[in-house]
């Protein structure tokens, strides 16, 4: 199992979310909008500069930006 965060992955990788770091009401809003430990998340794509980045989870479009994703441990997916 390699452990790492969400802002590391590549368009098309995925990862199971283990954790979000810090107790502030950004990371409130994470798990407010479905990033939950458990579940699946996959990098659809970048902006041009490469923040914010598209992700796709439960069902949905997500985009964060670089700084959100970085709080955010998973573990990667095949």
């Amino acid at each position: 199992m390699s452990v790492t965060t969400l802002d590391s992955l590549d368009r098309g990788q995925k990862g199971r979310i283990l954790g979000i770091t810090g107790d502030d009401a950004i990371s409130v809003r994470l798990m407010e909008m479905g990033l939950t430990v458990g579940e699946e998340i996959e990098v659809i794509g970048f902006a041009p500069l490469g923040d914010p980045i598209e992700f796709f989870v439960r069902g949905f479009r997500l985009s964060l930006r670089g700084r959100e994703a970085r709080r955010i441990q998973i573990e990667s997916v095949d």
